[in-house]
């Protein structure tokens, strides 16, 4: 059975190109003109309402006992391909070969880092909430802290929060909020979505990846941090010294629509010889 959710602002305004091609920064991620705007804003609206710190705390609540469902990473890899992302009509492949894509875009710039190969396959199996029931904007689009203002750089930062409640509250509305400066990100209260819970997930079924890896998972969608270079008062040495491999990864994690989809059966053994030697057997969701 198809689940139809709405629209993923993290893959509307991505642009038909070769990521390495692509010269015009400012072709990417377009929030100000385009077809499906009005979707993208309303989707940003309900998220940068309902997104609040006791929100996020319930969800951490709610799936941080990882019994919403036993699989395999594989099995999760397949299970995306009844996610129907009706934010791009023209693509009629499934989600999955993004995965593989990612990956194998990864694979072919760093050979020599399997690790890095497989977060490619990884990134987006978070969204696997969306099948679990969970709305859409609690799934997709930008992250960001909870529990403090948001930053400039925030996606409809401007026009999309004045029903959060957080926003009204003392200890949520300043620039630092409920955080000590330059705390450390593993220290901050991140938006719930794909992002946090595949990271949780990873360390629930102690996945035996680099921190690098780690980093990559829970922050690929973190826009505001890696490419708008806001919430510096909340970092640590050590995060800004991964950020270069956030942005690393960031340049494979673009959709493209590529005539060329890759050969998944041909590829399938690479990757679960992968999956056996650092995240194996039947994990817990």
């Amino acid at each position: 059975m198809k689940v139809m959710v709405g629209p993923d602002p993290s893959l509307v305004y991505r642009p038909d190109m070769d990521p390495e091609a692509a010269k015009d920064k400012g072709s990417f991620r377009n929030y100000t003109s385009g077809p499906l705007l009005d979707r993208v804003f309303t989707t940003y609206k309900l998220m940068h309402t309902h997104q609040t710190v006791d929100f996020v705390r319930s969800k951490h609540a709610q799936f941080g006992g990882f019994s919403s469902k036993k699989m395999t990473v594989m099995e999760a890899v397949d299970l995306l391909d009844s996610l129907v992302d009706e934010s791009d009509p023209d693509v009629d492949f499934p989600n999955s070969f993004h995965a593989f894509q990612t990956a194998e875009g990864i694979r072919k710039a760093h050979p020599d880092k399997d690790w890095f190969h497989l977060v490619g396959l990884l990134h987006d199996l978070g969204k696997v909430l969306a099948l679990f029931g969970e709305p859409q904007w609690a799934v997709v689009g930008d992250t960001f802290p909870v529990g403090c203002r948001p930053q400039a750089s925030v996606v409809f930062c401007n026009s999309t929060f004045q029903d959060n409640t957080d926003l009204q509250d003392p200890r949520y509305s300043t620039e630092l909020g409920m955080y000590q400066p330059h705390c450390g990100l593993d220290r901050v209260l991140m938006s719930w979505g794909h992002d946090e819970y595949m990271y949780q997930v990873m360390k629930f079924n102690k996945f035996s990846l680099p921190p690098e890896a780690f980093y990559m998972i829970r922050f690929h969608s973190f826009y505001p941090w890696h490419t708008g270079n806001d919430y510096q008062q909340l970092c640590s040495p050590q995060d800004l010294a991964m950020l270069p491999w956030v942005q690393e990864f960031n340049k494979f994690d673009l959709y493209t629509k590529c005539p060329d989809l890759p050969d998944v059966d041909t590829l399938r053994p690479y990757y679960q010889g992968l999956i056996d030697k650092y995240c194996p057997g039947i994990l817990s969701w």
